[in-house]
């Protein structure tokens, strides 16, 4: 609310264009985000995150241990190959639901951080930031594709998260 309060009052006392202003607007970022929140809220509703989460809870027969290496893992290998912020939009309510029934969650968000950030240094496309560099590397003549990416870079993010999983055992 206070953002919206301050770009009205930027666009009133601002001398920029408001057409101007409005058409630069990332729309496109935005109606993702709003129909991202959508499918997740129907999730929700629908039962199936509860029914993830039962799920999970039963593969792990409940071990906040083996939950927490399962969606480190999870989280790690999904976001090599999609963003990872749809991934986490979706595990929020999933790990809100474990604790809901009364599973220690402190583990499972730090898994869910570490995973989703690591795991987007695997790929080309795991991370806005390694397409940017792939992009100013081919302006400066080094051509990254994603094999030569994914040979150099999925064994690091392997050797990060395994380095994670020892961290957080060691923690929780």
């Amino acid at each position: 609310m206070i953002a919206l309060s301050g770009a009205c009052v930027m666009l009133i006392i601002g001398k920029q264009d408001t057409n101007e202003i409005i058409s630069s607007v990332e729309w496109s970022t935005i109606l993702f985000f709003i129909g991202l929140f959508i499918v997740v809220g129907g999730l929700s509703e629908s039962g199936v995150i509860d029914n993830l989460a039962q799920f999970l809870i039963n593969l792990t027969k409940g071990n906040t241990t083996y939950t927490m290496c399962l969606i480190l893992w999870i989280s790690a290998i999904i976001s090599s190959f999609l963003d990872n912020i749809p991934f986490v939009a979706t595990l929020i309510p999933l790990i809100l639901t474990m604790e809901s029934q009364g599973m220690n969650v402190m583990p499972l968000w730090w898994a869910t951080s570490l995973g989703a950030c690591l795991g987007g240094n695997g790929t080309l496309i795991g991370a806005s930031a390694n397409v940017v560099l792939a992009n100013i590397g081919e302006k400066h003549g080094y051509d990254i594709s994603f094999n030569k990416y994914f040979k150099l870079g999925f064994p690091v993010m392997l050797l990060t998260v395994f380095i994670s999983t020892i961290y957080l055992l060691l923690k929780y």
